[in-house]
């Protein structure tokens, strides 16, 4: 095996198998993998324990997850388990494979009121339940809002978004166009109000496609967020316009609660409340052994090595280096992640990735055969974060994934046009003639 470590072997945690990430962030990061057992496809998130004994979270983060894991409901994300090894956390999450509800607007622009409405009214029906159960977002944004096969919203990430720091509570979210006006003042707000301004923003965005506040300077945004200086456009309904000023509304003791949307008319109009049985004797022994750091319950991480596949089958499997990677057509969503094969050597591809991205403003962080290209402007959520990795697929053949890690999809669709045609010196795809040579 070369160094690039490219016989990937797969890391195995209890009857869990990974497989690729699908995020990652300064706190967790999340990846897909399936339990080899029954087979089932899951997300499973994981989180480094010595920052949760740094912030002095063990005790929330235990209460919180106990909580998600009673909380059954057909618009949130359900969690299935809690394991941990000596430095994780591995929280077990349903995997949806529909995408992010705002990948439809990245790619196709607003929603019809009709559609936005049905999205709305599930989305207030999850966080209605949540808050039900005393659990509160804090961090509602298009990130943590997942569509399903069968196109029902999942909103993830209850209870086990937010962030302490200094003993204050903080939003975790990248960016505030989002957070209630509230949440930007020293002095602490309430979960249940913040969560239904958030809401609020969600449902301007659906139907006009943009976002109600957003400046590029932060003090000039902060300020329209705490007059709730807005505009709605000409299409939206006076219905619409109405619920709107009353979740929009600046004051958290006077805005609209989930009881009242609940008998709005504009809501109700093809509203279908939920229908589901809420699970009894649900077992919280996993989620006391992680955090009452009983060692008989610790899991370990073990490096599986994966079936063998002909180098050239993969790579005949792929599209290549194209910007047709980027895109689900059938469905419609736009992905953020990509991959391209070459037969240069593992060296040779890291410099022509770092010579591609320093022109485009792009800072660049190396260790291994792993690469992180961070923005140096500030996007419309902030910093664009591109994540590559290379690794070897047959000793003349390497993989290169590439995968948006943070900022705006559609600036890493503009921004990979650009790079993807730096580095045409380092593709190989089936179709070329290099073989020839």
């Amino acid at each position: 095996m070369s160094k690039t470590g490219a016989v990937k072997r797969r890391t195995r945690v209890g009857n869990y198998e990974f497989g690729k990430t699908l995020g990652e962030g300064s706190f967790a990061k999340v990846k897909f993998a399936k339990n080899f057992v029954t087979g089932d496809s899951v997300a499973i998130k994981i989180i480094d324990r010595d920052r949760i004994l740094k912030h002095k979270m063990v005790e929330q983060m235990k209460r919180e997850i106990s909580a998600m894991k009673l909380i059954k409901h057909p618009n949130v994300l359900n969690l299935y388990e809690v394991m941990a090894s000596k430095t994780k956390i591995y929280i077990v999450l349903e995997y949806v494979d529909g995408g992010e509800l705002f990948d439809k607007i990245a790619k196709h622009g607003r929603l019809q009121e009709d559609e936005a409405r049905r999205y709305f009214q599930q989305l207030i029906n999850a966080v209605d339940y949540c808050h039900s159960r005393g659990v509160y977002h804090r961090d509602l944004k298009p990130e943590n809002l997942l569509l399903d096969s069968n196109d029902v919203l999942k909103v993830s990430d209850f209870g086990l978004s937010q962030q302490v720091e200094d003993g204050m509570l903080h939003t975790a979210c990248g960016t505030p166009n989002y957070v209630a006006p509230e949440v930007l003042t020293v002095k602490g707000y309430n979960g249940a109000a913040s969560d239904i301004w958030s809401c609020g923003v969600i449902l301007f965005v659906l139907m006009a496609g943009y976002l109600p506040f957003d400046e590029e300077n932060l003090m000039g945004l902060y300020r329209k967020i705490e007059r709730a200086d807005y505009t709605c456009p000409p299409w939206f309904s006076s219905g619409a316009k109405k619920l709107l000023e009353r979740i929009l509304d600046p004051n958290p003791l006077t805005r609209i609660t989930i009881p009242q949307i609940l008998e709005n008319d504009w809501f109700k109009k093809g509203y279908k409340p939920p229908h589901f049985e809420q699970e009894e004797g649900v077992n919280l022994d996993d989620v006391d052994a992680v955090f009452n750091e009983s060692k008989e319950h610790l899991v370990t991480e073990k490096k599986e090595k994966p079936e063998s596949m002909n180098a050239f089958e993969l790579i005949s499997r792929s599209q290549g280096f194209s910007l047709e990677n980027m895109f689900e057509r059938k469905k419609g969503f736009v992905k953020r992640e990509t991959s391209f094969a070459s037969k240069c050597p593992a060296n040779e591809i890291m410099s022509k990735i770092e010579e591609a991205a320093k022109p485009l403003g792009f800072n660049v962080h190396k260790r291994n055969y792993k690469m992180k290209l961070q923005g140096d402007k500030t996007g419309r959520k902030g910093h664009l974060a591109v994540a590559t990795e290379v690794f070897e697929v047959a000793p003349s053949l390497h993989m290169v994934e590439l995968r948006k890690t943070g900022g705006d999809t559609l600036e890493f669709h503009n921004f990979y046009k650009s790079f993807s045609s730096g580095l045409k010196d380092v593709v190989w795809s089936p179709e070329s003639k290099t073989d020839n040579k």
